[in-house]
């Protein structure tokens, strides 16, 4: 009997041990990478910051202005730097606001609005025999006047970017008018490169040229010639259009 008892309490004894084991195993720790949010849809997770998207509603300086004043009126004998017209200079924002006496959301006040609709060839900018800027750039300049003349900031390539099937009439052409129309047509254009027709455009697009100069490759002119580099999202879809043959789509 004495034998049973002493094996019973030897029992007892032997799971109130198992139990305290178990009750004082601690769960492995919980480390930053396992709070982590997991992911459901297949993809790696993007942490890349990215910038605010550009507002379709909105005109933004650097993006927009700047690019058509450096092409058709801040270059020498004009409004560059070293030249400075009248006093004026429009190589920046900065420049702008303090020389060119831009008035936020008063065209009639503005002069350089008024420079650039003016029908007198003697005081319309661009000066003959460089050809006046087309209705649009000029409808954007009013916009931005309008909106405040504000130097507001955007990601271009925060939405994205689309580079099947490029068309030359729809993406090409607005951004070469807006960069290189200013030096590069007329009679007599800077270093003899005509943007301003398909043909010409084709031609320095086929031989590395135009691909080279607005990507900034050390064997070429940078170009916009003292402006802003164009976005990735630009010169990707340059780089496209001229994959596919430069064709005039």
């Amino acid at each position: 009997m004495a034998k049973i008892i002493q094996t019973s309490l030897g029992v007892v004894i032997l799971l109130m041990v198992i139990i305290q084991f178990n009750s004082c195993k601690h769960d492995p720790f919980i480390t930053e990478d396992d709070m982590m949010p997991i992911d459901t849809t297949g993809n790696p997770i993007d942490t890349t910051e990215m910038g605010e998207p550009c507002d379709p509603d909105k005109v933004y300086f650097e993006l927009e202005i700047q690019p058509i004043l450096i092409s058709n009126c801040a270059f020498s004998d004009c409004h560059d730097a070293a030249s400075a017209q009248d006093g004026v200079v429009l190589t920046s924002y900065e420049r702008v606001m303090q020389t060119a006496d831009v008035r936020a959301f008063d065209l009639d006040g503005s002069d350089l609005y008024e420079v650039i609709t003016d029908n007198d060839p003697d005081k319309r900018m661009p000066p003959p025999p460089r050809a006046g800027l087309t209705s649009a750039q000029v409808n954007l300049i009013a916009a931005w006047i309008l909106q405040g003349a504000e130097n507001l900031e955007c990601d271009p390539d925060a939405g994205g970017c689309n580079t099947d099937n490029v068309s030359y009439a729809a993406t090409i052409v607005p951004i070469l008018q807006n960069t290189c129309l200013g030096c590069h047509s007329g009679s007599a254009p800077s270093g003899g490169i005509n943007l301003s027709t398909h043909a010409g455009v084709q031609t320095v697009a086929l031989n590395g040229r135009l691909v080279g100069a607005v990507s900034h490759n050390s064997a070429y002119s940078p170009m916009p010639q003292g402006g802003q580099k164009l976005s990735d999202c630009k010169i990707d879809q340059i780089r496209a259009w001229v994959d596919a043959g430069a064709p005039n789509n």
